[in-house]
């Protein structure tokens, strides 16, 4: 089975590089492409947070880690590819939940994109809190640490 996917909007931001962390002060503007008409944005103003689904487009679609130490450190626990977030993944597909600042025609701004400049968007979805987690989420404490500095 084949399966094509199109960009729908590109990022925008001051990110180039692909670190993990310090992504807390990043504003990211998403352009719709110019075949979707800005009213694909209609009402997107009255939530406040959105789901960014998006394409990894410069990682090495050869370097797929199927089990691996989270960022490499062996202090933590060896764990399977879906376990983690990594972007090197098999669909190299990113989705993160972000906060919507403001849309103006065929552009949103929003803050904690984790996705570097020129980053294809492939879908954008309201988050519905009927659609979050109905009990406590759990992590195991290595998730925690490795998250501490994400969003600063």
């Amino acid at each position: 089975m084949e399966i094509n996917m199109n960009p729908v909007a590109f990022v925008k931001n001051s990110r180039n590089d692909l670190s993990d962390d310090f992504w807390g002060s990043i504003i990211s503007e998403i352009e719709l492409v110019e075949k979707i008409p800005a009213t694909a944005f209609n009402g997107i103003d009255t939530f406040s947070h959105l789901e960014i689904i998006f394409y990894f487009n410069q990682t090495d679609s050869s370097t797929v880690l199927y089990n691996s130490y989270p960022r490499g450190n062996k202090n933590w626990p060896e764990v399977g590819i879906f376990a983690q977030r990594k972007k090197n993944r098999p669909n190299a597909l990113g989705l993160t939940i972000v906060e919507l600042i403001k849309r103006e025609g065929n552009k949103i701004w929003v803050k904690y994109l984790d996705a570097i400049d020129g980053t294809p968007v492939l879908d954008i979805k309201p988050v519905l809190k009927e659609f979050l987690p109905q009990k406590k989420i759990v992590q195991p404490a290595w998730s925690e640490e490795l998250m501490k500095q994400y969003w600063q």
